[in-house]
């Protein structure tokens, strides 16, 4: 009898164990898949991002909170001042986004700051501010509806589009 119990708690823990364990398993696949398009926090995937013109991406994202430009992104910005100064006739709005986390004010907020920071980077490399609008989105125009790590990584972004 006492034998009895113990058998079938060893074999209770031993079914605990095992289903813990494929839980574990099976998020760590996942988390290995968001890894591999992200640095940190940073988005660093091609999948979500245009071109503003041929070979020079239209966005650059940033970390949580955040208005620092990243590596990535200033060399992303200084193709596209480089661009621009070929095309001085174009000019550019640059769209501050977030993602949907934080109120629509914050959000608002940070989105300008983000372009802000942009527009900045490229007035350092000879773009007149004349010829650079901001706007922010916020979070009202997420690129990704999805609600976890990288798809707000995703959102977090300005994006560079040749004004009308």
């Amino acid at each position: 009898m006492i034998l009895n119990k113990i058998f079938k708690n060893t074999l209770l823990l031993l079914a605990a164990c095992l289903v813990l364990s494929a839980c574990a398993t099976k998020k760590e696949v996942a988390t290995e898949a968001i890894k591999g398009q992200m640095q940190g926090d940073v988005y660093t995937g091609t999948d979500s991002v245009e071109y503003l013109a041929d070979g020079v991406p239209d966005r650059v994202f940033f970390a949580t909170n955040e208005s620092i430009l990243t590596t990535a992104s200033r060399e992303t910005l200084r193709a596209q001042a480089a661009w621009l100064r070929k095309n001085s006739s174009i000019n550019v709005v640059l769209e501050g986004h977030a993602d949907e986390r934080g109120t629509r004010e914050y959000n608002l907020a940070l989105g300008e700051r983000r372009a802000n920071s942009a527009k900045d980077y490229l007035m350092t490399y000879g773009i007149s501010s004349d010829r650079i609008s901001v706007l922010s989105y916020g979070k009202e125009r997420p690129v990704d509806s999805g609600s976890n790590p990288l798809a707000w990584s995703k959102n977090r972004r300005s994006v560079t589009v040749k004004a009308n």
